[in-house]
């Protein structure tokens, strides 16, 4: 099942008080970038991150789902009503990110 754009639309809108979020769309799914990193992703309308220690620490009772068959596991974010939580989890997990790795 693809997600829906109206599902992104509303993360996006939830982090709209940060600069540098950005989307891009693969295979009917969308990957979230925050400054130039990927951060997680929207997956059947469900809001994954990475399981950096800042994200594990901030949701320790978090579902561990996969996006996809053959993926690595990832958080799924079941606060998103809460722009707050949401705007401190992506600041907070920034500097534990890889940057973005180049396509050849």
């Amino acid at each position: 099942m693809a997600s829906s754009k109206e599902y992104l639309e509303f993360v996006l809108e939830q982090l709209s008080g940060l600069d540098g979020v950005s989307y891009r769309a693969m295979m009917g799914e969308y990957i979230i970038y925050y400054r130039g990193k990927i951060v997680g992703g929207i997956y059947d309308d469900r809001f994954l991150v990475k399981p950096v220690p800042a994200a594990v620490d901030m949701m320790p009772e978090a579902e561990r789902e996969l996006p996809y068959e053959g993926a690595k596991e990832m958080l799924l974010v079941e606060d998103v009503e809460d722009r707050g939580f949401l705007e401190e989890l992506l600041e907070r997990m920034y500097e534990e990110l890889p940057v973005a790795g180049k396509k050849k």
